[in-house]
C-alpha cells in the first residue's frame, strides 16, 4: 500500500463517505454496483492497494499502559484483558501487533509509540491510558477506528469499553450500609484521579449522601501499595470511629488491611474491607476479599467485538459499552453491631 494514500483519500475522490469507501474495499455488501467500481477505480489510480477481504481486518494494533513498577503484560488486571483481545484475534484469525505505552503517574503517556506509525493496521485499541491533546491529534492521523479500553479521552466520537464504576461502587457503599456501617472510609483516589477512580469515589460519595450522611473519609492517594498502606494507617489514626473501607481496586483494600493489621485492628470483626476489580489475590488473602468483580476477559472480547463493528459502521454514533461488576462476598465484611 502507498503509505501515502489513506482511506479518507479514496474517499475524498471518489465522493463517497468512508464508510461506503470501507465496504466497498473490503467487498462488503451495501453497495451498488456502480458506485463498487468507482472506488475501486479511484483506489487503483491512486495507487491504495486492495487487501484481500476474508476477514474484516487483517492487523490490529493494541496498546497498553506501561509503568515502571507494572509488569510487561499489564499486571493482574490488564493480563487479562488482554488475553480476551488475544482471544476474538485468533477466531477471526487477526493479526494482533503489542505494544506498551510509557505513562505517568496519572495515565498520561510520555511517549509516541513506534506502533502508532505501522501502516498496516486496521484498528487500535489502547488500554488504560489518558489521552492528551498531542495524542489525539496523532491518533487522528491514522484514520483508522480506535477503542478505548479502560482508557479516556475528552474527545468525542471515540468508541470505549469501561466497567461501570460509578454504579459498581455506589453498591459497594450500599453493601456496607445495609450491613450497619456508618462511618465508611475510602482509599486510592479522590476527585483528581484518574476519571475510573474518580467515578468510583463519585458513586461511594453518592450512596453515602442518599443515606443522609454528609461527612465522608476519604483517603486520597496514588495507586500504590505503599501509598495505600501509609495512607489508611493514618487515616485510622486520626479517625478510631472508621468500622467500614472501601478501596478503589483490590490492591488499595489489601494495603487497607495490612494496615489495620499493624494497628492491631482486626478484619472483619472491627474493620469491614471491600475491594474492586477482583483480581487472583483477592480470594487467597486472610481473610477472603469481598470486592466487585470486573469481568476482564469480556472487556477485552467486547473491545475487539466493538472495533470490528466498526469497521463496518464508520459513520455510526460513538459507542461506550458498560461492564457491569458485581458483588463477591467472601470472609472481609462484617455486620456493624
Amino acid at each position: 500500500m502507498n503509505a501515502q494514500v489513506t482511506l479518507t483519500d479514496v474517499a475524498q475522490a471518489s465522493g463517497c463517505s468512508l464508510a461506503t469507501v470501507s465496504l466497498a474495499l473490503r467487498n462488503k455488501p451495501g453497495v451498488s454496483q456502480e458506485t463498487r467500481k468507482r472506488i475501486m477505480d479511484v483506489a487503483a489510480e491512486l495507487g491504495y492497494a486492495v487487501r484481500p477481504v476474508e476477514a474484516a481486518a487483517e492487523t490490529v494494533g493494541l496498546l497498553i499502559k506501561s509503568e515502571p513498577e507494572l509488569p510487561q503484560r499489564g499486571g493482574p488486571f490488564y493480563a487479562y484483558v488482554l488475553a480476551g483481545i488475544e482471544e476474538v484475534c485468533r477466531r477471526h484469525r487477526i493479526n494482533l501487533l503489542y505494544g506498551t505505552m510509557l505513562v505517568d503517574a496519572s495515565n498520561r503517556a510520555l511517549e509516541t509509540p513506534p506502533l502508532l506509525f505501522n501502516d498496516t493496521l486496521d484498528g487500535l485499541l489502547m488500554v488504560g491510558v489518558r489521552l492528551d491533546d498531542t495524542l489525539v491529534t496523532t491518533l487522528s492521523r491514522l484514520h483508522i477506528p480506535l477503542v478505548l479500553v479502560d482508557a479516556y479521552t475528552e474527545v468525542p466520537k471515540v468508541d470505549a469499553v469501561l466497567s461501570n464504576n460509578f454504579r459498581a461502587a455506589y453498591n459497594a457503599a450500599e453493601y456496607l450500609w445495609q450491613r450497619g456501617h456508618r462511618h465508611i472510609a475510602l482509599v486510592g483516589g479522590g476527585p483528581t484521579s484518574f476519571p475510573s477512580i474518580v467515578e468510583r469515589y463519585r458513586g461511594y460519595q453518592q450512596a453515602l449522601f442518599d443515606r443522609g450522611m454528609t461527612e465522608t473519609y476519604v483517603a486520597d492517594c496514588e495507586l500504590r501499595s505503599d501509598a495505600a498502606f501509609e495512607a489508611t494507617r493514618s487515616l485510622l489514626l486520626r479517625h478510631p470511629e472508621i468500622t467500614a473501607i472501601f478501596g478503589c481496586n483490590d490492591e488499595m483494600a489489601i494495603a487497607a488491611m495490612q494496615a489495620a493489621r499493624e494497628l492491631g485492628i482486626a478484619v472483619p470483626q472491627q474493620l469491614s474491607v471491600v475491594g474492586f476489580d477482583d483480581i487472583e489475590l483477592a480470594q487467597h488473602v486472610v481473610p477472603a476479599l469481598t470486592t466487585l468483580h470486573v469481568d476482564k476477559v469480556l472487556m477485552g472480547q467486547m473491545a475487539m467485538q466493538l472495533l470490528l463493528w466498526r469497521l463496518d459502521n464508520l459513520d455510526a454514533t460513538r459507542v461506550t459499552t458498560l461492564i457491569d461488576a458485581p458483588l463477591v462476598e467472601r470472609q472481609s465484611v462484617a455486620v456493624c453491631s
